[in-house]
């Protein structure tokens, strides 16, 4: 049976955590193949300063080039509308009938699991691995996914960044060279995004 990972999100911009995620899920979850999927709009949060579809593709596709399992797809941005994981995950199963969905997600996501849209559902069709930073969040993440069922806990270490970080030193005329991938630090650059 083919494993498969989803690992959705804005990636506004794509950065060195998240592939730091990604690398931890083929290792320790041995899936055959990773999806990554840019959302169009996400439903639980506010972008100001989301980057268009096309740019944050392109810097995805950037970012994982040359990754052994990794598939990038544009299935949620070329779909209309809010992006909710059920649509994806359907979608998914349809084309996947036989393989084994499990759906890669950070601490914060997996305690708002239950507040997700039709959450029930996509528990019934795919199950869900969070990514633990620190041995206090650990606790409070397996006690989450044994109350979801269907779900469970990979301990990584930290790389202490986010995409709203970035984009404020960007803002601020910093450097992140260090945060992003080159290819992605340079697209960045000529497409001057985030700068005010």
């Amino acid at each position: 049976m083919e494993k498969i990972g989803i690992y959705g999100g804005t990636f506004n911009p794509i950065h060195n955590g998240h592939l730091h995620l990604l690398q931890a899920a083929l290792d320790r979850l041995r899936f055959d193949r990773v999806l990554v999927i840019p959302t169009n709009i996400p439903p639980h949060k506010v972008e100001r300063d989301l980057a268009s579809n096309k740019d944050r593709l392109e810097m995805v596709r950037l970012a994982v080039e040359g990754m052994d399992r990794v598939w990038v797809s544009d299935m949620e941005q070329r779909a209309k509308g809010k992006s909710y994981t059920i649509l994806t995950v359907k979608k998914l199963r349809a084309m996947f009938p036989g393989a084994e969905l499990t759906l890669l997600m950070g601490a914060d996501m997996l305690l708002s699991f239950d507040r997700w849209h039709r959450w029930r559902e996509i528990l019934a069709l795919a199950s869900l691995a969070a990514f633990a930073r620190s041995e206090g969040e650990t606790e409070l993440l397996e006690r989450k996914a044994a109350e979801l069922g269907n779900a469970r806990v990979v301990r990584v270490e930290p790389l202490p960044m986010s995409s709203t970080m970035i984009r404020e030193m960007i803002r601020r005329g910093e450097d992140i060279s260090a945060l992003v991938p080159e290819k992605v630090c340079a697209y960045l650059r000529e497409k001057r995004l985030y700068q005010e």
